[in-house]
């Protein structure tokens, strides 16, 4: 092995990721995936509110995904969930309360490496 040959990229920075620093970059690309639809969702009601007079809410939608060119997986996302929240807002669902919605439970990302560590 050359002096040169550890100069290389592949050396320096090697391919196989360890198992934690793969969870991590896992839930750090779905926190940004989920950040991304929610603001899309966000500008698409937005959209629809300021071209309401104009246009009907579907082809709302339609324009800004075309417009946009968001890629299809990501459209037919941002699309179901932009009509579930219009649909909220126009037909609130008359049995469910906040009480009786079930709490989210709290997220222990780091309980398995604060184990690790203690052990």
């Amino acid at each position: 092995m050359s002096i040169l040959s550890k100069l290389f990229p592949e050396t320096l920075f090697p391919r196989k990721l360890s198992a934690d620093a793969e969870q991590r970059l896992r839930l750090a690309q779905a926190r940004a995936e989920e950040a991304l639809i929610r603001a899309h969702v966000d500008n698409a009601l937005l959209f629809v509110d300021t071209l309401a007079t104009d246009v009907s809410y579907e082809r709302a939608l339609d324009i800004y995904v075309r417009e946009l060119a968001v890629p299809e997986p990501l459209a037919s996302v941002v699309v179901t969930r932009a009509l579930v929240a219009l649909g909220e807002a126009l037909v609130p669902d008359a049995g469910a309360t906040a009480e009786q919605a079930a709490p989210m439970p709290a997220l222990r990302l780091d309980e398995a490496a604060a184990r690790r560590r203690r052990a």
